[in-house]
């Protein structure tokens, strides 16, 4: 079998996303969005992929789906056992990789994703992997950041200082419905999509911008990179704030964000 030629990009991911847990608290009404939209009911297998610090999973299992998840990163995870004990919901957490799923094919009824499929290099990998543990007729269902909104332009703003790889895809494109359409394909059926809000409480377009590159893996590496160049670094804070603040007002930053459900053939 051929070595994954993006290991070293996910080493970096796995150690950047580290940082994300302050920001959960933030993406737990959105999680709750999530489960509702994919219909998720008491008895389903459902699969969280890339679950961070489990706020769909824990969401899921207090309806009574038996739940499993998933994520690169072991500190999330940790912070996800937490969460599901303090819940009183037994949740089974792997540490592992969206495009290498470890479980069998046709497992889950319900397979989501709230902001995390999105940042495999590979989309046709990790669609390809989502669909085959999913069951047929089973619904895969996931929330991302739209390119033309504040999450999906901040995504692009640090490509620019800081591109990806040869050959990783834009996360920002999984929010573009005709893009989904076209990843999906004929292996679904019911294609549906609709959006709503997350609100963060901020102070300044300046808080957010300092909260972001304490929290937000890609955010932190460029500020890690520009270090040695001060001009640059303060253009990238400058520009990353003035877009914080197309979308602040009384005291909150609104983001957007896009779903997505459909129904394995």
């Amino acid at each position: 079998m051929s070595a994954d030629p993006f290991a070293q990009f996910k080493a970096v991911q796995r150690e950047g996303w580290a940082s994300f847990s302050p920001l959960a608290t933030f993406t737990t009404p959105a999680a709750a969005a999530l489960v509702e939209f994919a219909g998720v009911r008491a008895g389903q297998a459902l699969l969280d992929v890339a679950c961070g610090t489990g706020v769909v999973a824990v969401t899921a299992a207090r309806l009574g789906a038996r739940v499993r998840g998933l994520d690169l990163s072991p500190v999330l995870l940790e912070d996800a056992r937490r969460s599901a004990a303090l819940a009183a919901v037994e949740i089974e957490f792997t540490e592992g990789d969206a495009e290498k799923l470890p479980y069998a094919d046709a497992s889950f009824d319900v397979v989501l994703s709230q902001f995390g499929h999105m940042f495999a290099p590979r989309p046709q990998v990790a669609v390809a992997e989502m669909l085959r543990v999913l069951k047929p007729g089973g619904r895969i269902a996931f929330s991302t950041w739209p390119p033309e909104l504040s999450v999906g332009r901040m995504f692009t703003l640090v490509a620019k200082y800081l591109p990806p790889p040869p050959g990783a895809a834009a996360p920002p494109d999984w929010g573009d419905p005709a893009v989904v359409r076209q990843r999906l394909g004929d292996a679904v059926s019911g294609l549906e999509f609709d959006r709503d809000d997350m609100i963060v409480p901020s102070l300044s377009p300046r808080h957010s911008r300092v909260n972001m590159e304490l929290t937000a893996a890609p955010v932190a590496k460029v500020v890690e990179k520009l270090q040695s160049e001060p001009e640059r670094l303060a253009a990238f804070r400058a520009e990353l704030e003035e877009l914080f603040g197309q979308y602040w007002a009384r005291n909150r930053v609104r983001q957007s964000f896009l779903m997505t459900r459909a129904v394995k053939r």
